[in-house]
């Protein structure tokens, strides 16, 4: 596997910028928020949520097996067999978990750099290009999708369980896959609603104060009359 590419680093302070002029910063700007979106929001970021939201169903799919053997079982094969699948699915599941953690911090540190860069200025041109407008909805759509479809099987599963005809471990292996399929959902809608919340905020909204006041004193002393 690859290794991730490493985010850039946040705007530098005011006092230390060395761009020789505004245009030049909307140039670093552009090519930093679009890097940034694309860590964000891109098709490489679904697919991992997707690798790893798979990988964390496979392990309760065998945790879940090895608790409905384990009500079933009745020679030590069984209970061997149930133990083999419990160690395997843990094997799957505890990493997936971690690193589901992991893609969320690494989110996090993307949405703060996001707002620090987008923060610097306006620049109407370049930032339509990041507004990306159809793949997050592509992201909010199968979110929900996917989101309601886990919660369903996570109301039905448990409602629909009869005394005698299904087993406790056969109800938790069904709410657990529905529960991954909910919170994957929910991650991906958090991820589209954010990027949507962040165009709204930053790209469209005001002009950092600091920096249009700067813009404005510029523009003041550009055409102000010389003195002699």
């Amino acid at each position: 596997m690859s290794r991730r590419a490493p985010l850039p680093p946040p705007p530098p302070p005011v006092e230390i910028r060395t761009w020789p002029d505004r245009e030049a910063m909307l140039a670093d700007r552009a090519l930093v928020l679009r890097a940034l979106v694309g860590m964000h929001l891109g098709p490489g970021r679904l697919g991992v949520l997707g690798m790893w939201a798979g990988l964390a169903a496979f392990g309760w799919l065998l945790v879940g097996s090895a608790l409905v053997v384990f009500e079933e079982a009745h020679d030590f094969f069984s209970v061997l067999g149930g133990i083999l699948s419990l160690l395997v699915g843990a094997a799957a599941l505890i990493p997936a978990v971690a690193f589901v953690c992991l893609y969320l911090a690494r989110d996090r540190e993307v949405r703060a750099l996001l707002v620090e860069w987008g923060a610097l200025d306006r620049d109407p041109e370049r930032d339509r290009e990041l507004r990306l407008p159809g793949t997050s909805l592509v992201w909010l759509l199968l979110s929900f999708a996917l989101a309601a479809g886990g919660l369903a099987l996570c109301v039905i599963a448990p409602a629909s369980a009869r005394p005698g005809e299904h087993t406790y471990g056969l109800v938790a292996l069904a709410m657990g896959l529905g529960m991954v399929a909910w919170l994957t959902g929910l991650i991906g809608a958090v991820k589209a609603l954010a990027h949507r919340r962040w165009v709204v905020r930053v790209l469209k909204g005001a002009a950092a104060p600091a920096q249009a006041l700067a813009h404005a004193v510029a523009d003041a002393s550009a055409h102000a009359p010389a003195h002699r």
